[in-house]
């Protein structure tokens, strides 16, 4: 009996395994050295980075406010002092030109969780469960914004994955260990790609800060795809690849434009012809490969 080819195998016997894993390398390098720069503080006293995702502030000098924590507070009627207005600026500033569901994929603690329980549902061939609607995210957005603007609390902030998994890594895991089992789990057995690409209202706001994003991904060698749908079973948002990689006769350009693309990377490394690739978009319309 023949056995069935694992996704990216081709890209492996071609490019090697490095080469096949370069991104999701980086990728986890940025969101494990972020957790442990954090950790530095209250482990080791060494003040380089204080605070949490939320709010921050780098070696006593330069603020940093989630965009997201900060439109609740806004909408509760709280109020921010002029330090978290800046660091607001600074952080809306990074994602306006890099593109804001990088978050997502580079920064997010709960990425290698749900990362983990995709590639656990292609290797035991599951199929994709419960048929959520990736708008249902912008439902829970609307949600989390409105309900601090009627009870003038963070109400999202009390159940936020991120912010529990922090809080847990930081002062003891216990509940965090229940909240990356639960997220696991949902995305494992009831819906594929789940709580990242069809609940999670950080990453619906997140998307609203890309449509002018300098970072993109481009289907480049698009006449080059030999159609094994790799980089469609590895993409976290496989809805936002078909218009740069099919549109040649439309008239698409090749360029990933849908702003819920996480800038993850997986398509660059799985694809054995090397058809996708980063790329800086310059204003002066020049562009440069990465």
């Amino acid at each position: 009996m023949k056995r069935a080819r694992l996704v990216g195998q081709e890209a492996v016997e071609k490019k090697g395994w490095l080469r096949t894993h370069k991104w999701l390398i980086l990728r986890r390098s940025s969101q494990f050295s972020i957790i442990g720069l954090f950790l530095l503080w209250p482990l080791a006293e060494i003040h380089f980075i204080q605070g949490n995702l939320n709010a921050s502030l780098i070696l006593d000098l330069i603020p940093l406010t989630d965009p997201f924590l900060a439109s609740q507070v806004l909408m509760a009627g709280l109020g921010m002092e002029y330090p978290a207005m800046i660091g607001l600026a600074v952080v809306v500033g990074i994602y306006l030109l890099i593109g804001g569901r990088t978050y997502c994929s580079w920064v997010c603690p709960i990425n290698p969780v749900t990362d983990a329980a995709a590639w656990l549902r292609r290797r035991l061939g599951l199929q994709k469960g419960m048929g959520l609607s990736r708008t249902t995210r912008y439902w829970m957005l609307a949600v989390a914004l409105i309900l601090p603007a009627v009870g003038g609390q963070l109400f999202w902030e009390l159940v936020n994955p991120v912010t529990l998994v922090q809080r847990g890594l930081i002062f003891g895991v216990g509940l965090a260990w229940v909240v990356i089992v639960m997220v696991f789990l949902f995305d494992l057995f009831v819906s594929s790609d789940g709580w990242c690409g069809r609940l999670c209202p950080m990453g619906a706001f997140y998307s609203l800060l890309t449509p002018v994003a300098l970072l993109r991904v481009e289907a480049r060698q698009r006449d080059q795809c030999n159609d094994c749908l790799d980089c469609f079973k590895v993409c976290p948002e496989p809805q936002v690849i078909k218009p740069a990689l099919k549109g040649a006769a439309t008239g698409q350009g090749p360029t990933i434009q849908d702003i819920n693309c996480t800038n993850c990377g997986r398509c660059v490394d799985i694809c054995a012809p090397n058809v996708f690739e980063f790329a800086i978009h310059l204003p002066d319309k020049s562009r440069i490969s990465l």
